[in-house]
């Protein structure tokens, strides 16, 4: 069985147990779910191996794609989450298609301000039917570009063709690899060893949203990190993918706009190990939570960070989502039905995956930080959509019970939490016979104390 090896600046030798095709189309999608998966496993082992940690790890090939999948496996309850709100999806335009991204309220708002929804305040079914109409009458790139311009989220529908020839591409993506890596600061500082798991005592600042940085930070808490997620108060966060994400950390909110509370953002960072932030690029630099402020005032911090689109390039500053960076680059369109109807990926694969690869970066250069010092990582959506585009097709059976078999309930845990019984798919990783969990259950949204736990 051949799985891709992803093009990073460090070796992959994790060994995968499990079929090696599930979710049919197109792309591998199959390739770019596990690999990430795998490198992110063969960083905790070099970790392990650094800090004399007796835990060494392997992939289930199934049980990552109930992963990629899993706010959809989550249940409440016994109740599902949404997933999707009524203005996000594929809207037809004058000239071709548009995907919009309505999720958050304060976008939804921007999409039913710029379009003219013509439905009633909270009418979700006139708010949906009135946002078509009016993309309807509009150019997909005129709707593209005033949806954004007025700081919501859209994307219009291009072929891989036209993504290639675009400006950003040639100026952002096209020759870069999935990972940068930033030089060491040359201020080294040891890892004590560890008699548990390979992250156990690493402190973990996430500065993250939505799902491929959260999905990081999830990852390095069932490795034992003490994760501490800060999110604005303004913003909060999804019901639905706090609870998918939040497994393995703690949520606190802060306002950096107050000064004592940026402090403690401060204070947090300067203390952590690791400092993950998938804000756009520069969103963070006034507050001195950027990569470069951050490394200069704590040379010893591992720092990665992630955008959709790369911070170079004419739309680094843009805002964007996993289903957007779809649309864009050319995936939706070879998705497409036979009546040219955009369609999508089987799960949001590129969140999930980017999301392990900055696991794996995390891991790696904390494991470099004795000889090297601290450093960065740089990732973006566009840069991983960019690889899957560009992947060989792969052939062979799809294997239908991959994860929904009869097999699929021992992949499955229970937690009991504040909002009720959750049950969610484990991590895709097991040591020797013995199956990663998460050691906690996500906690109420932001009620958390703004410090470290101490160490051990």
């Amino acid at each position: 069985m051949t799985w891709p090896t992803l093009p990073l600046p460090w070796p992959t030798t994790a060994q995968v147990r499990g079929p090696r095709r599930w979710w049919d189309g197109p792309l591998d999608v199959e390739g770019l779910a596990v690999g990430s998966v795998r490198a992110a496993v063969s960083a905790a082992n070099t970790v392990a191996i650094a800090r004399d940690c007796p835990w060494s790890g392997w992939v289930a090939s199934g049980l990552v794609g109930a992963s990629f999948g899993s706010i959809g496996r989550l249940r409440v309850d016994g109740s599902p989450v949404a997933e999707w709100a009524e203005l996000s999806g594929f809207f037809a335009a004058a000239d071709g298609w548009v995907r919009l991204h309505g999720n958050y309220p304060h976008h939804a708002e921007v999409l039913r301000r710029v379009l003219d929804a013509n439905g009633r305040a909270g009418d979700q079914a006139g708010d949906r039917a009135g946002v078509a109409a009016a993309v309807r009458s509009r150019a997909a790139l005129e709707v593209e570009a005033a949806v954004r311009a007025a700081g919501g989220i859209a994307g219009a529908v291009r072929s891989p063709d036209a993504w290639r020839e675009h400006p950003h591409h040639a100026a952002a993506i096209a020759g870069t690899g999935l990972v940068t890596v930033g030089t060491p600061t040359g201020a080294v500082r040891p890892l004590e060893p560890s008699v548990s798991l390979p992250l156990s005592g690493i402190r973990v600042l996430d500065l993250t949203r939505v799902i491929a940085g959260p999905t990081a930070a999830r990852f390095l808490g069932a490795l034992g990190a003490d994760v501490l997620r800060v999110d604005p108060p303004a913003m909060p966060e999804l019901l639905g993918q706090h609870l998918d994400t939040g497994f393995a950390k703690r949520s606190t909110v802060l306002d950096f706009g107050s000064d004592d509370q940026l402090a403690t953002a401060r204070e947090l960072a300067g203390s952590a190990d690791i400092v993950l932030s998938s804000y756009r690029p520069g969103a963070l630099k006034r507050f001195g939570l950027d990569r470069d402020s951050l490394l200069a005032g704590h040379p010893h911090l591992v720092v990665v960070e992630l955008s959709a689109w790369g911070d170079t390039g004419p739309w680094a500053t843009q805002r964007g989502f996993d289903s957007i960076v779809q649309a864009v680059t050319g995936i939706a369109s070879r998705y497409a039905a036979a009546d040219g109807t955009p369609g999508a990926l089987p799960v949001q694969a590129l969140d999930h995956a980017t999301g392990y690869l900055m696991a794996t970066s995390a891991m790696r250069l904390l494991s470099r930080r004795p000889q090297e010092g601290g450093a960065s990582a740089r990732l973006a959506l566009a840069r991983t959509a960019d690889w899957l585009l560009q992947a060989p097709a792969v052939g062979g059976t799809v294997d239908a019970d991959a994860f929904d078999g009869p097999d699929c309930p021992l992949w499955l845990e229970q937690a009991d939490s504040s909002y009720g019984l959750l049950e969610g798919v484990r991590p895709p990783v097991f040591a020797g016979d013995v199956p990663l969990e998460y050691p906690t259950a996500p906690t109420r949204y932001g009620a958390d104390v703004p410090e470290w736990w101490q160490r051990e």
